[in-house]
This record gives C-alpha cells, structure tokens and sequence, in this order.
C-alpha cells in the first residue's frame, strides 16, 4: 500500500510517497523527510497542545502541551481528560498538570505562568 503525504519535517513541503509494507520512501529531498515517512506510517504520533480549565485564576484558563509526541489513536482520548478537569491557580509553566496520561508516560505541562486571581 502507497500512502502520500505531506512532510513537516523542514519548510520544503516535499510530497511523500511511502510503501508501507517496503518502507521505502521516494519524493524526499533530505533525509529528515525520509524518516519522517516511515515513522508516520508505521508510529504517528502528535504533540497535543490544548487548554485546561482553571479554578481561582487571572485567566478561566491555561496553555497545556504534551512533552512529548503521543500515539496518534491516542488524541481524542487525551482532549477528553484535559476538558474534563479543572486545577487550582496558581500555576507556573512546566508545571505538571496530568502525570502519564493515558498510560504513555507523557506529562501533561503548562505553558505559562498563571497567577492566582485576588478579589
């Protein structure tokens, strides 16, 4: 089976196409476009970047990502933990907000500082 895809691995764009049971890859100008296509046929993974809801907060929220990539097929599941909880402000960026979420071994971290709302 040829898959085509788009590589992001660098600003070229270049138009992929990989054989998923050979693993061979043509259309790639650097080698970074080659790898890029076998790991997405083979392991896509993404980096989940969303925002958690915020109690006590100067904001209703905060920006959160995903350490590190996470199994594709994992993605729907992880938005629905992030939108249903809510922490308490106030939270400074790296924090941990979700420890291995799903089981992967990935943290959930904020990514900004976010004061405590005094009134």
């Amino acid at each position: 089976m040829i898959k085509e895809l788009i590589c992001i691995s660098c600003p070229m764009g270049c138009h992929l196409k990989v054989n998923a049971e050979t693993k061979e890859v043509t259309g790639n100008t650097c080698k970074r476009g080659e790898i890029y296509g076998i790991n997405e046929v083979t392991n896509p993974v993404r980096v989940i970047t969303t925002t958690v809801k915020v109690k006590d907060g100067e904001f209703p929220v905060i920006p959160v990502k995903t350490k590190t990539p996470i199994p594709k097929e994992l993605n729907f599941k992880a938005m629905e933990v992030l939108n249903s909880i809510e922490i308490e402000a106030p939270i400074s960026m790296g924090d941990i907000i979700v420890k291995d979420i799903l089981g992967t071994g990935v943290d959930v971290v904020a990514t900004r500082n976010l004061k405590k709302n005094i009134e």
